[in-house]
């Protein structure tokens, strides 16, 4: 039987990640993050989980790593300086394939910027952030019930793919209060454990290697150098290194459709909005208040990989307009894949878009 609450955002993350049989969290407290902790805090270690607050992001994304690698369902929780702080640990789980769930509720930047008001200024770190190729996988919630979801489902990526996975929220989302409808139960998909007799590193046909979960009979040797399928440095050999590589890259990008998740709204319409996150709500006030089909949208929840081919569900359009909290992150990512005008739609210093910029907008590029 469904449920219903009245949450924040944040913590809707927090029940989320417990639905999703989450068992370890490590995290430091930062704004406006710090109530996924507090209230996971509360929460964990009354199912048998464990919480720790770490001395630091770095550690903190160092233990959940670890703790993956014990079989836990692991996340933490962070804004941007935070979320600077864990790169080099990030680009060792994409390099060990350790599944484990980041979350990022964004906070206007560089540096400390602004700690309680709203931005998406972290949506090409969280894809290039650390060093080297690798991809990733990026959701991107849009409210209260999403903040839940997402989080859910991102555990379930992570087991999938063997990859760390990202919710790109954004402190509107997150300090939000909402009416949410629970579910009776979240589907939890475990990841593949390795099978006898296959090597540490070895794919399956979807590029995916078991996985090989310590105290469990597994001999394995877990390291960010490049390394063969026996999971031993193997640094000198150019083709080892590249075929270890273009796999981690293509384990996400050849699944590109299938990680997808967005919602196609008038798809006849010349104009079309494209978003995610928190300016989704304005572009939904818009359509409502127009009440007609002649503005389309894409509402995306799956930021990376990106879902190239949702655009192409427009055949009519003549210009995207974006409308982003950062200066245009996504938009470029759109421009390299269309043939129309894509324009930007910026707002920076923490507020969302009103409903009549948009509008204006829409005039201006009629």
């Amino acid at each position: 039987m469904t449920k219903i609450e009245f949450w924040q955002g944040n913590t809707a993350c927090a029940e989320g990640a417990l639905a999703a049989g989450c068992q370890f969290f490590a995290g430091y407290p930062i704004t406006p993050s710090t109530e996924v902790a507090e209230h996971i805090a509360a929460k964990l270690p009354k199912r048998n989980g464990v919480f720790v607050q770490m001395e630091d992001e770095i550690a903190s994304m160092a233990a959940i790593i670890g703790a993956s690698w014990t079989g836990a369902r692991a996340m933490t929780s962070t804004s941007g300086p935070g979320f600077s702080l864990m790169m080099e640990n990030i680009g060792f789980a994409a390099m060990t394939e350790t599944p484990c769930v980041i979350v990022n509720v964004q906070r206007g930047g560089p540096s400390t910027g602004q700690p309680t008001m709203a931005a998406q200024g972290d949506m090409m770190q969280c894809r290039f952030g650390s060093h080297g190729d690798y991809s990733i996988i990026a959701l991107a919630p849009a409210t209260v019930q999403e903040m839940y979801e997402l989080t859910a489902k991102s555990f379930n990526l992570a087991d999938q793919y063997r990859v760390p996975v990202f919710l790109m929220a954004d402190e509107i989302v997150g300090h939000m209060r909402e009416r949410i409808t629970l579910p009776d139960k979240i589907e939890q998909v475990p990841r593949r454990e390795l099978e006898k007799g296959v090597l540490p590193f070895h794919p399956n046909e979807n590029l995916i290697p078991g996985f090989a979960t310590f105290g469990k009979g597994h001999g394995v040797h877990v390291t960010g150098l490049t390394h063969d399928e026996r999971g031993y440095p193997c640094t000198t050999n150019p083709n080892v290194h590249a075929h270890l590589v273009k796999r981690l890259v293509d384990k996400i990008e050849n699944a590109r459709t299938a990680i997808a998740d967005y919602d196609v709204i008038n798809p006849d319409a010349e104009k079309v909005f494209v978003s995610y996150g928190a300016p989704v709500r304005t572009v939904q006030q818009v359509l409502h208040d127009r009440n007609t089909e002649d503005i389309g949208f894409l509402r995306l929840r799956t930021i990376w990989p990106f879902a190239e081919d949702a655009l192409k569900k427009f055949k009519n359009v003549r210009e995207f307009l974006v409308p982003e909290l950062n200066m245009g992150q996504i938009a470029r990512e759109i421009e390299r894949h269309v043939n129309v005008p894509v324009i930007s739609l910026p707002k920076l210093g923490g507020d969302l878009h009103l409903p009549e910029e948009l509008e204006a907008a829409l005039v201006v590029n009629r």
